[in-house]
């Protein structure tokens, strides 16, 4: 199979891409740089450069591919769109990336008992009505003939297989405990997000490009975590010990912006990805996030940053 991919230097797009390669398939990906290009090249990926923007050469190459694998903006509704006139028709996979941010609320480090499934009724934040908007169009594509799929995912961690290792929360988190040096999180860190590692992220794209029906929409986790106790695991993890410490959401919106700050980092997102291990036989088997963090990946890089070897 002749695969697209949009995001195949980015975390999920790289890992999902390296996946395909194993798995025999080509892979054609989208990229902004010549430098980039080259990358992908090395990597076994034939490279296409260009933008999200590039509503035309957006559609050549979605036309040329027998499936389409965005995994770059969740949001950008014009590279969405001109897939999909690519597509229209044809029954091919259109595998979209989504993020359970959609169901987050403005908890401010919080708790809360809400936990969706894809049958749970939910209004978005307004930072994410637009997100919630086009996944449901995407899922009407099925009307067009298009295999149209959209994958829901929760926080993400683990080592990327790709050009781009890192992903966003985990390393966030890191990263504020080395600048204030405790382990800390917004507010009383009490909100929880589900989780998944980002290979059994990537083992699912594949199995939704081989089987998904049209107009799926799925949320994806295998697991979930308090942020606080993420933040206690990196601080033993830094050396820094396990106390933890409050942090004002006016300093968070200060470094990461709003969206991040309120709608990720001090947010609950709980969401079941039960329907998608039933539709599809998805079996999640890496560690969960907190073993991740003491143990795996994160733990590697902070050894590696002290010139330590772990194995």
């Amino acid at each position: 199979m002749r695969v697209f991919v949009i995001g195949a230097t980015g975390y999920i797009g790289g890992t999902v891409a390296a996946r395909l390669l194993a798995a025999g398939h080509a892979v054609v990906g989208l990229v902004r740089s010549a430098e980039k290009a080259a990358a992908l090249g090395n990597r076994g990926i034939e490279p296409v450069l260009g933008t999200l923007d590039d509503a035309e050469l957006l559609v050549r190459a979605a036309g040329r591919a027998d499936a389409v694998v965005n995994a770059a903006s969740s949001d950008h509704q014009g590279a969405v769109r001109a897939c999909l006139e690519a597509l229209a028709g044809s029954a091919r996979p259109f595998i979209h990336t989504s993020g359970s941010s959609v169901v987050a609320d403005d908890a401010e480090g919080r708790p809360s008992a809400a936990v969706f499934d894809e049958s749970t009724p939910f209004t978005p934040p307004p930072l994410r009505a637009a997100r919630v908007a086009l996944d449901r169009e995407i899922v009407a594509a099925a009307d067009r003939g298009v295999r149209s799929v959209v994958l829901c995912n929760s926080l993400i961690y683990g080592r990327g297989l790709g050009l781009h290792e890192d992903s966003v929360q985990v390393p966030s988190l890191i990263e504020l405990a080395r600048r204030r040096g405790v382990a800390s999180h917004v507010g009383p860190g009490l909100n929880r997000w589900s989780t998944v590692h980002v290979e059994d992220v990537a083992d699912l794209y594949l199995l939704a490009l081989e089987r998904a029906p049209a107009g799926s929409f799925w949320f994806v986790e295998s697991g979930e975590a308090e942020f606080r106790e993420m933040a206690a695991a990196i601080g033993r993890m830094l050396g820094l010990g396990a106390r933890t410490e409050p942090w004002p959401i006016a300093e968070a919106i200060a470094l990461w912006g709003e969206s991040k700050a309120r709608y990720t980092m001090a947010s609950n997102s709980r969401v079941r990805a039960a329907r998608v291990r039933a539709a599809l036989g998805w079996r999640p088997t890496r560690p969960d996030v907190l073993w991740e963090i003491e143990r795996g990946w994160y733990a590697r890089q902070a050894a590696a940053s002290r010139g330590e070897v772990r194995p």
